[in-house]
């Protein structure tokens, strides 16, 4: 039974559904037999083990969100286009915008609680005439965000590493295959934690979420207390057009991709979502956490940062390649000081590829289990010891390995990887809130189940607020950093962009659209669920 041809209203569940009777009996586990009435109700059997709670989930989105750190680590961005006042007043802007998207995507989540995450809400929400269709181009978008996103982390841990040997080393002769050789080892740890320690991660989460939280303050205090303060106009009314830009207007959304980015992320726990207690009401939950508690320690260490600048010039032409580093410098003098800041740092980006690792691969998994990918029947496996999909582990870090040999042609050809993913995030967002808009307008109230979470009258105006920031975004991720352009200093993420989603259109046109029939029933059509009594 193809999931596209599911009409809505579906029947709400309970809240003393009990356990599910399956016909084709399940490999995961779970502790909540409500967990699994709720993804039968989609035709899905329980083969993941539920082993994350809010607490390790909430973990896990935040610290592979990592908005204070990350914001650091791609600041030369903002600070080119925009400058402080821009780097600020984007900041305030992109965390706006990625509150309206995340509660879009909770209540998207709490009715469709679903490892698939976007193409499911897009299978289950669109007319039927193109639902299938767009399920397929939402997973094939939302799967390269994922791959792009931990390719990204893994080269910004690697060439962090390689600022501290600048910093560290006079004779040290920084080469781009270094870098590629340092990505390999963060991708290597990251695979050994997410196979041999699988078990263990929600505990590991939750663990980095408190580093997370403790090493924010490990690098604020001692910077606010020892470097040297700008004033407030130095930060709050000091803008930057350092890419030649008609207006500064245009260098400030040029620039939004250094908050952009840093808060990309946000519907991780989505895509974990088959491996959550409770998904349906702790996936909503760890979404806004992670935008408040993010977003607040983001904000603190942009404007710290800004505040104890210094030489915006000097800062930018870091031998390093990060201006932070040599912010870090001057405010500590010396480089001991600043090796322990940055060192917490790199401590989290490793981390965050750790937990993008476990996402990006579950995404994959998600996806190949409806047949949309090549290969797909390996990609579905699930080792049934460990419970864990290692095919898509694997196939996910070899991809990353792949992607990695492009910093040895050119670094700045891989940095074009940091707009794809926030081109591929916001475009597959967009998929899914303008279904669920045109669901709202068009159906009756009694036509759409909502789940523990429900925006109300206010969902109508957040989903229009939140598209319009989406193709805001969208439109400005592809942009250049200079009004020159040349070869080199081209943004290529449009070039990858469009190549991928025409790789993909080619791949439904001889063979996906053959075979995707949008998610799949996995369970038996004439009786997929036996519920108590008291069911409706």
């Amino acid at each position: 039974m193809p999931f596209g041809e599911l009409a809505y209203p579906m029947k709400q569940l309970p809240d003393d559904a009990v356990a599910v009777t399956f016909h084709q009996k399940p490999h995961g586990t779970s502790t909540n037999p409500r967990d699994e009435a709720e993804i039968a109700r989609f035709g899905k059997i329980q083969r993941l083990r539920r082993n994350f709670g809010l607490l390790s989930i909430v973990g896990l989105t935040c610290t592979l969100m990592i908005t204070w750190e990350g914001s650091l680590t791609v600041f030369q961005s903002g600070l080119t286009n925009g400058g402080p006042a821009g780097l600020i007043y984007g900041f305030i802007f992109t965390w706006i915008g990625t509150g309206l998207q995340a509660l879009v995507m909770a209540e998207l989540a709490s009715m469709i609680p679903l490892a698939g995450g976007q193409y499911n809400w897009v299978a289950l929400l669109a007319p039927k005439s193109c639902s299938r269709f767009l399920s397929y181009l939402t997973g094939w978008i939302t799967v390269i965000s994922w791959q792009a996103a931990l390719a990204s982390a893994a080269f910004l841990a690697g060439t962090m590493i390689q600022g501290l040997l600048v910093l560290n080393y006079d004779g040290y002769n920084l080469q781009r295959w270094h870098g590629t050789l340092l990505f390999y080892a963060v991708i290597l740890l990251s695979l050994f934690i997410n196979t041999y320690l699988a078990r263990l991660l929600p505990k590991i989460e939750g663990t980095v979420l408190i580093i997370h939280v403790l090493g924010f303050f490990c690098v604020l205090i001692p910077l606010v207390y020892l470097a040297p303060h700008g004033t407030a106009k130095d930060v709050f009314a000091n803008f930057t057009n350092g890419g030649g830009w008609s207006t500064d207007g245009l260098a400030f959304f040029v620039g939004l991709s250094t908050s952009m980015f840093s808060f990309i992320g946000v519907d991780a726990a989505t895509h974990m979502a088959e491996e959550i207690e409770d998904a349906s009401t702790v996936i909503p939950r760890s979404m806004l956490a992670s935008v408040a508690l993010n977003g607040s320690l983001g904000f603190a260490m942009v404007t710290a940062t800004l505040f104890c600048l210094g030489d915006e010039e000097k800062a930018l032409n870091s031998p390093t390649g990060f201006p932070f580093i040599e912010v870090f410098v001057n405010a500590t003098g010396s480089n001991a000081g600043a090796n322990a800041m940055i060192s917490i740092i790199i401590t989290a980006m490793i981390f965050a590829a750790v937990g993008l690792l476990a996402t990006a691969s579950r995404m994959l998994w998600a996806f190949a289990r409806e047949q949309g990918l090549p290969g797909s029947s390996l990609l579905a496996k699930v080792e049934p010891r460990t419970l864990l999909p290692l095919y898509s582990i694997g196939m996910t870090s070899i991809i990353s390995l792949v992607l990695a040999l492009i910093n040895i042609g050119s670094t700045k050809a891989f940095n074009a990887l940091t707009s794809l993913v926030i081109a591929s995030f916001y475009s597959s967002f967009s998929i899914a809130a303008a279904v669920l808009l045109y669901r709202k307008l068009t159906s009756t109230g009694s036509d759409l189940v909502y789940g523990s979470f429900y925006l109300g009258r206010a969902g109508i105006p957040i989903l229009i607020l939140s598209l319009a920031y989406s193709a805001i975004g969208f439109f400005f991720s592809f942009w250049p950093p200079t009004s020159t352009v040349d070869a080199v200093s081209m943004n290529w993420s449009v070039a990858v962009y469009g190549g991928a989603i025409l790789f993909s259109l080619l791949f439904w046109a001889l063979h996906g659209r053959k075979v995707y029939t949008g998610p799949r029933w996995e369970m038996s059509p004439d009786e997929p669920v036996h519920r108590d009594s008291h069911s409706p």
